[in-house]
């Protein structure tokens, strides 16, 4: 019974990526049937650019993943942990949102070129990402800017009653 949860996640993982490859792999097989095959008279080195584009879009998350699905064992081959949980937000969420962004575009470049603008939403949204995190490093502005007679009031009757002593009640006998 020990180490039932790792073995669970480690099961959880092992789907996970084998339905993410799935997903991948449809993905690839029904952009190369209908835009290959079907429209082949619409075939240009741009479309062959965009299959490399969105082949690496898919590898480089997905290596990530499979990274981090790994589980762990000891020296023994006890299992230690079963992995990182793939349900979980942050980078594997960001990863995750990549590979179906770039499932989006690909099935939807199909129908028409002008769906590659919807790349432009990974590198606007970790822009926006970063210029939060920057803006946490940066200065608000000063503290102690123009305060109002009610508040001026309210600090100054505060800092008197932080001035006095507190009085605490003992028992004599």
């Amino acid at each position: 019974m020990a180490n039932q949860g790792a073995k669970k996640r480690k099961e959880e993982n092992a789907r996970h990526m084998k339905t993410l490859l799935r997903v991948i792999i449809a993905s690839n097989a029904v952009y190369f049937v209908l835009r290959m095959v079907v429209f082949h008279s619409s075939f240009t080195w741009k479309h062959w650019a965009g299959l490399i584009l969105t082949s690496l879009a898919y590898v480089i998350p997905y290596q990530q993943l499979a990274a981090m699905a790994q589980p762990s064992y000891s020296g023994d081959g006890d299992l230690l942990d079963g992995g990182f949980d793939m349900s979980t937000g942050g980078m594997c969420g960001y990863l995750h949102d990549v590979i179906y962004i770039t499932c989006f575009v690909q099935l939807s470049s199909i129908i028409s070129e002008k769906f590659w603008y919807i790349y432009l939403v990974i590198p606007g949204f970790a822009a926006y990402q970063l210029f939060g995190l920057i803006r946490g490093f940066m200065p608000q502005g000063s503290e102690e800017g123009e305060e109002d007679d009610k508040t001026r009031k309210k600090r100054e009757k505060m800092e008197k009653r932080a001035s006095r002593g507190k009085f605490v009640k003992t028992r004599t006998r």
